[in-house]
């Protein structure tokens, strides 16, 4: 799992253009169950507990979703959890919905909730499972830049493997409170 950010001030690419794309924050719990199948409680408690969710549109289509969090991230399938800093954010649990995969939308997606976000928000962190080479194409091509590998054992996340010796990699490492983990020689 591959830890990416993008701090404001970071240039983000131009991307082709995507006639009639927009994404806003929503707080309809109704369509957001529709959208994403989870239970209204589930949506509450994700509320609480300060996420925010963004829905995607192609003319007045939902093409997508995606989550942010400002307060606390987790990844429960490594049983990761960690504190958000003062004016970091956390992109989790997107979603392109299969009929609109591959017309470029993600990348898209992430740069608006960016523009729309950056005025209170300085870093933006985010996360991809391993193998999964289209998020990470896409993450890539929105602006992230990737600085670290986390390493589990046992199904549990042990650490992280910096990809460089930068400011963002040291401080991802220090925002889930993982120990550094050397490349393996």
């Amino acid at each position: 799992m591959a830890l990416g950010t993008w701090w404001n001030g970071d240039p983000l690419p131009k991307l082709p253009a995507l006639a009639s794309f927009t994404a806003q924050r929503s707080t309809d719990k109704q369509r957001i169950a529709q959208l994403t199948s989870l239970s209204l409680q589930e949506i509450e408690a994700r509320f609480q507990s300060g996420n925010h969710i963004y829905l995607a549109f192609l003319d007045q289509t939902p093409v997508a979703y995606g989550w942010l969090a400002n307060r606390v991230g987790s990844v429960d399938e490594i049983q990761l959890s960690f504190t958000l800093p003062t004016r970091n954010c956390y992109l989790w649990d997107f979603l392109t919905f299969p009929t609109w995969r591959g017309h470029g939308i993600y990348p898209h997606f992430l740069q608006e909730i960016i523009r729309q976000e950056q005025q209170s928000i300085d870093r933006f962190w985010i996360l991809y499972a391993p193998g999964n080479d289209t998020a990470a194409h896409s993450i890539s091509k929105a602006g992230f830049l990737f600085v670290g590998e986390l390493t589990t054992t046992y199904g549990h996340v042990s650490g992280i493997t910096l990809f460089d010796a930068s400011e963002r990699a040291f401080t991802g490492a220090a925002l889930l409170n993982l120990p550094v983990v050397p490349h393996d020689t």
